[in-house]
């Protein structure tokens, strides 16, 4: 197998077809052979009844493991992530849409560059507009700034295509592309955390093993962000996302002075 897609419902069932119908799309005149993990979180909508219906017709691609309650981001994932059989690994969320060529030029770029641990497209909108889903690593007032300004950080910051690649402190899960080795040295997703920011502790955690984290800028997917905890309201996102703040810093050892690994 050479890809294995890892990709978490909860109550999608107005983005999970358009998904899985980029990634049929994008992969059906390729090589690649393909297969999705989909791992449902107790969705009560028309999820898993649309699940249903890409697995009648394609059995051979379309898996299925399902939750009866929403057990978060890191466990779930890490489910599929035990079963996947990939050379590659796609962690996706699922209202991600593919376009064309992302998915070759993403590995192209993991095997020519061997400093590569993890590849990630630029990120836009629904409507086209750039998503910023890169950044330093956290600092606690870093944090604090983004819980309320963050529409307005999306939208001071340029469009950022071009034809190269630059290494970045850590990518958001939205999509993420690494080889299957990566999981035998680093590791799976940190358990501990419920819901985030697992993609910040799993990009630091590749960078302390010696390898980086690529932004491949010159090749793009649609992310129609859901955003549960973006924005400060005080919810279950928001709760859980604030323990596994303050357990990020516990574990890494640090609160003010972010990590330094990235030269670029």
């Amino acid at each position: 197998m050479d890809l294995s897609f890892i990709i978490l419902t909860w109550n999608s069932e107005k983005y999970i077809s358009e998904c899985l119908t980029s990634i049929i799309n994008c992969l059906e005149n390729s090589e690649i052979e393909y297969e999705v993990y989909i791992i449902d979180n107790g969705s009560t909508d028309k999820t898993n009844e649309i699940i249903a219906e890409y697995q009648n017709n394609y059995p051979s691609q379309i898996k299925y493991i399902g939750f009866d309650k929403n057990t978060g981001t890191t466990y779930s994932r890490n489910c599929g992530l035990r079963e996947a059989s990939g050379k590659f690994i796609c962690v996706m969320d699922s209202d991600v849409v593919l376009k064309d060529g992302v998915i070759q030029r993403l590995i192209s770029v993991l095997e020519s560059d061997e400093t590569a641990g993890l590849v990630v497209p630029r990120l836009v909108y629904g409507s086209g507009s750039f998503q910023k889903s890169t950044d330093n690593f956290p600092t606690l007032i870093s944090k604090i700034s983004r819980y309320f300004f963050l529409k307005l950080i999306d939208k001071e910051l340029p469009d950022d295509g071009g034809d190269d690649y630059r290494a970045v402190d850590y990518a958001i899960s939205a999509f993420w592309l690494f080889r299957s080795q990566l999981l035998d040295e680093v590791g799976y997703l940190d358990e501990r955390i419920f819901y985030a920011p697992e993609d910040v502790d799993y990009c630091l955690r590749i960078w302390k093993y010696g390898y980086r984290i690529y932004y491949v800028n010159d090749v793009t997917a649609v992310h129609d962000a859901q955003e549960i905890s973006r924005n400060f309201k005080f919810n279950k996102a928001t709760y859980e996302h604030i323990k596994g703040l303050l357990y990020y810093f516990k574990k890494h050892k640090y609160l003010i002075n972010k990590p330094i690994f990235n030269d670029n």
